[in-house]
């Protein structure tokens, strides 16, 4: 028996050691817990902020991309086809800036703001074709801005379905 009274202290600290260890493990698994769900949120939170701003991106896209603020652009001296071959560059331009801005946005509203661009540049080149010959510049502009406002506002529907969505997101 006297053997066994020296493992008593050792025992002791043992029978008092595990309860404490034990709550320090429930601790530290909570507080990891607790940080993989603050992560979680700010992910959360930083996702919807880069969608906003995507959205955000594309609407200004957009709103660039309309008649009225194209005509606006580059020397009044153009030749209309100077004039088409300017605006479909500025445009194709911007639209291949903002082309990361599709993993933000839905795959339908993608798909508006494609066809909005590509009905638009359609639209440049119908007009410059149904043009007479010694037409001037601001009477290409003049029957471009008519073309566009006898059809349908593409450009204003996709700015609303994107105001939708974003209010859908946010």
């Amino acid at each position: 028996m006297g053997s066994f009274s020296g493992y008593l202290p050792y025992a002791f600290a043992l029978i008092i050691a595990i309860p404490f260890l034990v709550l320090l493990r429930q601790f530290v698994h909570s507080y990891i817990s607790l940080k993989n769900q603050e992560i979680k949120l700010l992910s959360v939170k930083s996702n919807a902020e880069n969608k906003a701003h995507s959205y955000e991106r594309m609407t200004l896209f957009l709103e660039r991309m309309k008649p009225s603020n194209l005509i606006q652009k580059f020397d009044k001296e153009l030749a209309p086809n100077e004039f088409i071959f300017l605006t479909e560059k500025t445009i194709n331009d911007e639209f291949e800036y903002n082309t990361s801005q599709q993993l933000y946005v839905t795959k339908n509203s993608w798909k508006n703001i494609v066809d909005s661009k590509n009905a638009l540049i359609d639209l440049l080149h119908k007009t410059y074709e149904g043009l007479n010959a010694n037409a001037d510049l601001e009477e290409f502009k003049t029957i471009f801005i008519m073309n566009y406002m006898d059809g349908d506002d593409y450009i204003a529907a996709t700015i609303e379905d994107l105001r939708r969505e974003i209010l859908i997101i946010t």
